[in-house]
């Protein structure tokens, strides 16, 4: 059983080329802001007015992890359980044909977790000539998957993954993040998650793909 595609052929082409620039093009809206660099990552981000949230764009590498392989540790839902620490549940289910992913997020106490609800999917693409991975996710809503009591639900979610050999042993990253978790965190949660959360997520990710069995 298939998913419906969820995401253009243009939306995926796009993805590819951000992954060709050393940093984010002009935004109509304002311009990117370089946040931090740390571990050969740059992370940028710019300031949404329609939702009142930041996006943020990360390019970058990891060094010892194919892209390919970088790709199937990223799509493994059960051996994320394993290696992210936040990840409180995480499970795909189908409903009317669709693949829906669940993601129940542990927020630090007093705050309560978050939950999305989303689609996903890979492309292996090859683009003048180059062989990159892309990943695209988003948020919907679906009437068999309701809020829970004590849980925020994230209803504004979008997410993209592309890599690409970075012609040695690693992978060339580039990422495109945007939540809007909804409720009222502190400044110091998001500054902290966008300065130290997003490379702590890389470095485990990358510590992952060391530790990956290949499923056969």
């Amino acid at each position: 059983m298939e998913a419906q595609p969820g995401f253009s052929e243009e939306q995926f082409q796009a993805a590819c080329r951000e992954l060709s620039q050393p940093a984010p093009a002009p935004a109509p809206g304002g311009a990117w802001q370089l946040l931090v660099e740390t571990m050969g990552i740059s992370i940028y981000r710019l300031y949404d007015e329609h939702n009142q949230d930041f996006e943020y764009k990360i390019f970058g590498g990891l060094a010892d992890c194919p892209p390919e392989l970088l790709a199937d540790v990223y799509m493994d839902l059960d051996y994320r359980k394993q290696w992210d620490q936040y990840v409180k549940e995480l499970c795909e289910k189908i409903y009317d044909e669709k693949r829906i992913i669940y993601w129940e997020v542990k927020y630090p106490f007093p705050l309560s977790n978050r939950d999305y609800v989303y689609i996903r999917e890979r492309r292996d693409m090859e683009v003048d000539g180059r062989k990159i991975w892309v990943m695209l996710a988003k948020s919907m809503s679906l009437p068999q998957c309701p809020e829970k009591p004590g849980i925020i639900r994230v209803n504004s979610y979008v997410q993209s993954l592309v890599l690409e050999s970075d012609g040695k042993t690693g992978s060339k990253v580039y990422m495109y993040y945007f939540d809007n978790p909804g409720g009222m965190i502190p400044s110091w949660l998001i500054n902290w998650a966008a300065k130290s959360g997003v490379p702590a997520f890389l470095k485990d990710l990358q510590k992952a793909c060391f530790n990956y069995c290949k499923k056969t």
